[in-house]
């Protein structure tokens, strides 16, 4: 699997190099996620504007980056989607689970927003 990871104090972004999100990807992709998990980062935006093709194993893996960023109280983001990995997204109504957002920039400014919040509700306790 091709693929950079671009970390930053508050998140870290994947960018995946691939044509397609299936099977053939998804183990390496789900270990990624779960390394980047575990070494404390809880913000993940996954830049997939270089996939043209996804199937039900990589909704999959997108669902494990949803499930571990939620459990450590943080945010998945998905960015740069094509039409037929919306479609894709929408037809499994993953798009009510997912958060999507159409450029990199607008998943850093919900990121940002996110830990704002998060802080304002520590001290408002």
């Amino acid at each position: 699997m091709k693929f950079t990871v671009d970390k930053h104090e508050k998140y870290v972004l994947l960018k995946l190099n691939e044509s397609k999100l299936n099977s053939l990807v998804t183990p390496q992709l789900k270990s990624e996620l779960i390394l980047i998990n575990t070494e404390g980062q809880r913000n993940i935006i996954m830049d997939l504007s270089q996939i043209k093709f996804a199937d039900s194993s990589g909704l999959s893996s997108l669902l494990v980056g949803h499930r571990l960023c939620k459990n450590a109280t943080g945010v998945f983001i998905l960015v740069g989607l094509n039409e037929a990995v919306s479609r894709l997204i929408a037809i499994s109504q993953l798009d009510n689970v997912l958060s999507i957002v159409p450029t990199t920039e607008e998943a850093i400014d919900l990121v940002f927003m996110e830990e704002v919040e998060k802080q304002l509700k520590k001290e408002a306790k």
